[in-house]
């Protein structure tokens, strides 16, 4: 199943804000739809922003305006920009040599992913492994498989994983919500684990490696990833373990050098005072709420792509 595609001149992806109660396809047929669509987060994870990215130039007809709107609908994941420009540069060619671009970019995610499986799997080392990630880095976040869970997936189907230990990853709750629910249908064991007690646990020992996804790599190897990676990262660091980032090579962003010239999209209050609609907090209370964190390069063990592994 994929996650996004282009079907009959539309755009269709699942719409994950749904999940995992219901599995749900959207068809997209306008670039305000998916405008709409990746800002209310129905489509988001870095490589599937840029695919929809390079889909929604093919939605937009040659309305440049529409593709600046879209390029613009979220700041801190390169990809979606990365998707826009790749798709927009075929523009005054036609509209058939922008489709194909973006179908080339879909297809080139699919190819990536099963790349970064292998290459991440062959990295680590040892059999029967317990690996610890956050956020939701499976085929939801890509077009089928993943990144750091397609890492995962290999372990899984090589019969050298142990255990996922997966965040809950507040505030959207995007480890409880689908990270759980792919690796259920994975059939790969895991257990749950609040935020909070993620680098606990890694002190403790036990957890062989700490695997995440990726929305910005700088020149210099800081990378921004879902808000909470940071610390697991300071705690990966004190315990030992291999903290590795695993990443297409188009969320490598060399024109930004490092990770204080990455913009951090704060989501407001909604998603923090409320869980899935319904308010823990008292009525009026503010919320500071980034999206992302920062980790600095030194604390990263490894950055896995789709053509190397390397050490920032």
């Amino acid at each position: 199943m994929r996650t996004i595609d282009w079907v009959d001149g539309a755009i269709e992806l699942i719409d994950q804000t749904l999940l995992p109660d219901e599995l749900v396809m959207l068809r997209i047929t306008t670039v305000d739809e998916l405008v709409d669509a990746i800002r209310r987060l129905a489509v988001r994870g870095a490589p599937a922003l840029g695919v929809a990215g390079a889909l929604g130039v093919a939605l937009a007809g040659g309305d440049r305006q529409a593709v600046a709107r879209l390029r613009a609908a979220r700041p801190t994941a390169v990809n979606l920009a990365w998707g826009v420009d790749q798709a927009a540069a075929r523009l005054d060619d036609g509209p058939e040599a922008v489709l194909a671009t973006a179908l080339r970019i879909r297809d080139d995610d699919i190819a990536a992913c099963v790349a970064m499986g292998e290459r991440g799997a062959d990295l680590l080392e040892g059999d029967k492994l317990r690996v610890m990630t956050i956020c939701n880095t499976g085929g939801l976040a890509t077009v089928e498989r993943g990144t750091a869970l397609g890492v995962v997936q290999t372990l899984h189907e090589r019969g050298r994983l142990a255990e996922v230990l997966a965040l809950e990853t507040r505030p959207l709750l995007q480890g409880a919500r689908l990270t759980a629910w792919e690796l259920e249908r994975m059939g790969a064991p895991y257990r749950l684990v609040t935020d909070s007690a993620g680098p606990y646990l890694l002190a403790r020992g036990g957890v062989d490696a700490v695997l995440i996804g990726a929305d910005r790599i700088a020149a210099n190897g800081d990378t921004a990833n879902k808000i909470g990676s940071y610390a697991l990262a300071l705690g990966a660091e004190r315990a030992g373990v291999p903290f590795v980032v695993v990443a297409p090579e188009s969320t490598i962003d060399a024109a930004t050098p490092s990770g204080e010239h990455i913009e951090i999209e704060d989501r407001g209050d909604e998603e923090v005072v409320c869980v899935r609609g319904m308010r823990i907090a008292p009525e009026g209370t503010r919320a500071l709420n980034p999206a992302f964190d920062v980790t600095p390069h030194d604390l990263i063990s490894a950055i896995v792509t789709d053509r190397r592994v390397f050490r920032p």
